[in-house]
């Protein structure tokens, strides 16, 4: 059997290495991130004037390292995973070493009034994880722990270090496809993922969060303490309670599972998106699997996915979206384990673990890490109902205009479906699907407004967090649906001076 292709290997070229099933990596209550990924937390506004000796003292004050502009490290250290956001200069950015260290910057911020914005992974699709003032970078907080069923990650870890710390243990978490993500940013947002659909989103096995609040404090949050804390930070999104540092994940063992990645021509994608939404969201729960509907160089139609279980159970499945869709003009369907699945699904299927990173030499960063930044734009729906033919049509229309673009449809029902919606902070348990519309190149914010705006009467208002849109208009609804309302009481209680502001801030 041939070596599968990577998934998703003609977006990384243009710079999609996200699927924030998710970002959603960021780091605080908010920085986001299946795979990707919502926003980073922050706040961007006018910078306040703090005097040198002011930062002098900040950076006496941590353990970790404050970089400041003309500092060598400087350039690298404002970056973030989107070059569209590279002319934004912060007056400092903090990499911190631990949650004294968060809290020594949260109290600077709060005193000189200084924008303050919370980075983990730096996926955040609106660039809030950075901004003029101070960045508090959570990226060294990255280690990942596993005993007696349970699991302990830092803020700052990613994706790969997730998948690959705890498959020495035989367990994994629930989480997204992108290696570089926060698992913070992800986890905060709500953390749709590819065994989203046997085991839950990432926050149903979030057990507990230590978060430091605007006020300084390190808090524990879990079903018995700071619950209020504990159910906005389950799918409430980043950037608006405080600054995650540390969570505790119920596990799942691990075994060998099945990837797979089906083409159809595109002759027939009104057909085999028809199909496979009847057949994804009601699959068995060891199914998941994810719609690809791209332009790049030329059109195609993919189905890629993970079956926990052995090749012959996953063909016997997909044969039946096959018996809907029709025959695929190509197959990959291939046993591995857990861990080398993870490594497929993120575009990595032949490197090794240190090179499915970014290259450089800050936390979180390898100086063997070959992945790539990528300069993209993207908005989101949630599907709560099929597509009629109509609606199929005007998808696919959409996506064979020209340019460089793909809408991912990922499927949601299961495990993810057997949660209240307002059991957490995330509302859409009962929606189908996820829908990403992802441009790159020229071209690429007017073809996602308009693919958006075309199938709005098809898909309607609902939006993922974790995809922070900053063009989008009724986000509160489209976000958090009826949780909203809880959710702002949350932050008037928890923030009442507002530190921790976004633009699109509840």
């Amino acid at each position: 059997m041939p070596t599968p292709p990577d998934r998703r290997a003609f977006l990384r070229t243009g710079g999609l290495a996200a699927l924030t099933l998710g970002a959603q990596g960021l780091s605080p209550l908010g920085a986001v991130g299946m795979n990707g990924a919502q926003a980073d937390t922050t706040a961007r506004g006018a910078a306040g004037a703090p005097r040198p000796a002011d930062w002098r003292a900040l950076a006496e004050g941590l353990d970790g390292k404050l970089i400041r502009p003309g500092d060598a490290a400087y350039p690298g250290a404002r970056k973030l995973f989107n070059p569209t956001f590279d002319a934004i200069r912060p007056a400092g950015v903090a990499l911190c070493a631990n949650p004294s260290d968060v809290a020594e910057c949260v109290g600077f911020a709060r005193r000189l009034k200084l924008p303050l914005a919370v980075r983990s992974g730096g996926h955040s699709y609106a660039g809030w994880s950075t901004g003029n003032g101070l960045v508090l970078d959570v990226s060294r907080m990255n280690k990942v722990a596993h005993s007696s069923g349970r699991a302990t990650v830092g803020a700052g870890a990613k994706l790969i270090d997730l998948y690959d710390k705890l498959a020495a243990s035989g367990v994994s978490v629930p989480a997204g496809t992108c290696a570089t993500v926060g698992v913070s940013g992800l986890t905060l947002g709500g953390g749709i993922g590819v065994v989203s659909r046997k085991y839950g989103l990432t926050c149903d096995v979030m057990e507990s969060v230590q978060i430091v609040t605007a006020d300084g404090r390190l808090l524990t949050c879990d079903a018995n303490h700071n619950a209020d804390l504990y159910w906005a930070s389950r799918g409430g999104g980043g950037g608006n309670l405080g600054v995650a540092v540390s969570f505790e994940f119920r596990t799942h063992p691990t075994r060998e599972v099945t990837v797979f990645f089906l083409h159809w021509p595109w002759s027939k994608a009104v057909k085999a998106l028809r199909a496979w939404q009847a057949w994804a969201p009601s699959a068995p729960d060891a199914m998941w699997s994810g719609m690809h509907l791209s332009r790049n160089g030329g059109t195609d139609v993919e189905v890629v996915g993970l079956y926990l279980g052995g090749k012959a159970g996953c063909e016997r499945l997909l044969d039946r979206l096959a018996g809907a869709a029709g025959s695929p003009s190509s197959s990959s369907v291939t046993q591995t384990s857990y861990r080398q699945a993870m490594l497929i699904m993120a575009g990595c299927a032949s490197r090794s673990v240190a090179e499915c990173r970014l290259p450089a030499t800050l936390p979180g960063q390898a100086r063997g890490g070959r992945l790539s930044r990528g300069n993209f734009t993207a908005k989101s729906h949630m599907a709560y109902r099929p597509l009629s033919e109509a609606g199929a049509k005007a998808l696919v229309a959409q996506v064979a205009r020209p340019g460089e673009h793909t809408v991912l449809l990922d499927a949601l029902g299961g495990a993810v479906a057997r949660v209240r919606p307002d059991a957490t902070a995330f509302p859409h348990r009962t929606a189908l699907y996820s829908v990403q519309y992802y441009a790159h190149r020229l071209g690429a914010r007017v073809w996602t407004r308009t693919a958006r705006a075309a199938m709005r009467p098809h898909f309607g208002d609902h939006a993922y967090v974790n995809y922070v849109d900053p063009e989008l208009g009724g986000w509160r609804a489209a976000y958090y649906g009826g949780n909203a309302t809880r959710l702002a009481q949350v932050k008037a209680a928890r923030d009442p001076g507002r530190l921790f502001r976004l633009p699109q801030g509840i």
